[in-house]
C-alpha cells in the first residue's frame, strides 16, 4: 500500500482534490493549468517516475509535452541516484496520440516550431532502463513512444492502434524500424496498414508488451515492484551496456556482436560492480553496485543526441 499511496500523492493536485476515474483514488492528475504536461519524482530505490499528464486530453501529446518528456529522461539519466525509470499515464489513458489541435495545425501550415528537435533516438541513449507501465488507451505517436521503451507492462483493458493510415499519414517515428524487431514483419505490416485497434492480450502475444495485469492497481504494484528489485539487485553499468548491445545489435552481424560482447566482457571484469556483484553473492548479501560514476562498460556507437534548436 506503501507504493499506491506515494503514487496517489504523486498524481493528485495541488488543491488537493482527487478526481474519481474509478481506480479509488489511486490514479488521479492535475487539473490546475500550472501543472506541467509531463510529471517528474524520485521514488524509493532509485525509481523515477515520469507521468504523461494531460489527462482532459487522454495524455494527447503536444510539441512542449514531448520535449519536456525528453528533457525529463535526460534528467533521470544524469542522475547517479535513478537507477530504472518508470513512465505512466494519467487518468484514463496512456497516450492518446498527438493533440488533434497540433494536427490541425499542421495540416493548416500554422503550427508552431517545436524549441527542441526530439527524436526516438533520444530513449535508446539513456543509458537506464525504461519502463512502460500502460494503464489505458495508446494510439499514434503514443504507440511510437511505448514502442521505444525498453520494456511494457499493460493493465488488460489497455487498447493500441497505430492509427497513421486512417490520418492519411505514414509510419512514424522509426516506427517501422523497430515494430518489426518488436513482433515480425507480418505482426507489422498488419498493425501499420490495417490501423485497427487491438487489445492487450493480442499485444502480449505478438510479442510487444512482457506482462498483462487484470487492473490498473496490479499494474502499478508490480511495475513498481519489478523496477525496485532491478534497481536494488542489477548494476547500472551492466544495464547500461546491455542497453546498448541490444539495440547496437539489431543490425550487427553475429560475428561482430560475439566480437564486440568479449571486449566488453573484458572491460566488466575491471569495473568495480564486478567485484561487488561476486562479493555480494558469495557474502548472501543485497549488492551495493557504485554504477556509472566509475565509468561506463558500453562501447557507445548510438546516433547523436539531437540538439536544442
Amino acid at each position: 500500500m506503501e507504493r499506491l499511496e506515494t503514487l496517489r500523492k504523486h498524481l493528485v493536485d495541488r488543491n488537493e482534490d482527487v478526481c474519481d476515474i474509478g481506480v479509488k483514488n489511486h490514479f488521479c492528475a492535475a487539473k490546475n493549468s500550472d501543472i506541467p504536461e509531463v510529471l517528474y519524482e524520485l521514488l524509493d530505490d532509485g525509481i523515477a517516475l515520469l507521468t504523461l499528464n494531460r489527462p482532459s486530453r487522454l495524455n494527447a501529446v503536444t510539441n512542449s509535452m514531448q520535449e519536456l518528456y525528453y528533457d525529463l529522461l535526460e534528467q533521470a539519466d544524469a542522475d547517479d541516484k535513478v537507477k530504472v525509470i518508470v513512465v505512466i499515464g494519467a487518468g484514463k489513458a496512456w497516450c492518446a496520440g498527438a493533440d488533434m489541435e497540433v494536427l490541425h495545425d499542421i495540416g493548416a501550415g500554422t503550427a508552431k516550431k517545436a524549441k527542441r528537435n526530439t527524436g526516438v533516438t533520444q530513449t535508446i541513449q539513456i543509458r537506464k532502463p525504461i519502463i512502460a507501465a500502460i494503464n489505458g488507451p495508446v494510439a499514434g505517436v503514443g504507440f511510437c513512444m511505448a514502442a521505444w521503451t525498453d520494456i511494457r507492462f499493460a493493465v488488460s483493458s489497455a487498447k493500441f492502434t497505430a492509427a497513421f493510415a486512417k490520418r492519411g499519414l505514414v509510419a512514424e517515428h522509426g516506427i517501422s524500424y523497430i515494430l518489426p524487431k518488436l513482433i515480425g514483419v507480418s505482426n507489422a505490416m498488419d498493425v501499420l496498414m490495417s490501423s485497427r485497434v487491438f487489445l492487450a492480450d493480442e499485444a502480449k502475444d505478438m510479442g510487444f508488451l512482457s506482462k498483462v495485469y487484470p487492473d490498473t492497481i496490479t499494474l502499478y504494484t508490480e511495475t513498481i515492484a519489478y523496477a525496485r528489485t532491478m534497481a536494488r539487485h542489477c548494476s547500472p553499468a551492466s544495464l547500461d551496456a546491455i542497453k546498448s548491445q541490444v539495440y547496437q545489435d539489431l543490425n550487427t552481424p553475429l560475428e561482430d556482436s560475439e566480437k564486440n560482447a568479449k571486449q566488453l566482457m573484458a572491460k566488466s571484469f575491471k569495473h568495480p560492480d564486478m567485484k561487488e556483484g561476486v562479493q555480494s553473492y558469495v557474502e548472501k548479501r543485497d549488492p551495493n553496485f557504485e554504477g556509472l560514476k566509475f565509468g561506463r562498460i558500453a562501447n557507445v556507437k548510438l546516433p547523436p543526441r539531437r540538439p536544442r534548436t
